[in-house]
């Protein structure tokens, strides 16, 4: 049965199926990045979805909002480098967003993503259009600020969508952040691979809500 609002100890287990999902894809994440980059991203998510497997494992809930904090905490102190950085503000940030609700609805998962993503545009300084996981993120909050008055299934499955079609747009576009800017026009023609992880992460969590 597809669940509408989801508990503290329902979101723990969420976002533990996230990072077992991102676990799974390294080799898609390394190709990915090794299209653009260094190839580290895979290895790197691996190793802060490992970090957060241990915490949030170990930790119980009163708040929604606590679990993600938790999750980007984890991600931040185990992987170093910008990807540690920007994944870990994502959530951390989202996280504070709604550090007080008991529930995770359509409202929070509007305040995780936008909140997430503004932080991460402050802090990284990527905006739309930049070849960055920003590309997935940005048209997932605005699918999810779109749908709060929709059901919690309605709202995931638009914002996972969304973020999806977030993640097949970059593919077009030219890279202007990190390493793959030196690269021109010949970034064209591969997603961004952190787009990727945040596809993947919201088509997760669309699973299991709609499940």
């Amino acid at each position: 049965m597809a669940k509408e609002q989801l508990t503290p100890a329902e979101t723990k287990t969420m976002m533990l199926k996230v990072a077992d999902a991102i676990i799974e894809a390294e080799p898609i994440l390394t190709d990915a990045d090794r299209a653009l980059g260094d190839g580290d991203h895979g290895v790197g998510m691996e190793r802060g979805m490992n970090a957060v497997k241990e915490k949030l494992e170990a930790s119980e809930y009163e708040s929604v909002g606590k679990v993600f904090m938790d999750f980007g905490m984890a991600m931040m102190s185990s992987m170093g480098g910008a990807s540690g950085a920007v994944f870990g503000t994502l959530f951390r940030a989202g996280g504070r967003s709604i550090k007080d609700s008991s529930t995770f609805g359509p409202q929070e998962l509007a305040n995780l993503i936008t909140s997430g993503t503004e932080s991460v545009m402050d802090r990284g300084g990527a905006k739309p259009g930049d070849k960055t996981m920003v590309d997935a993120l940005d048209p997932a909050g605005t699918a999810a600020n779109s749908a709060t008055g929709q059901s919690l299934v309605d709202a995931m499955t638009a914002t996972a969508a969304a973020g999806v079609a977030g993640r097949d747009a970059s593919e077009a576009m030219i890279a202007t952040m990190g390493r793959a800017k030196t690269l021109g026009e010949k970034s064209i023609g591969h997603p961004d691979a952190g787009a990727v992880s945040v596809a993947i992460m919201l088509n997760t969590m669309k699973d299991f809500i709609t499940s």
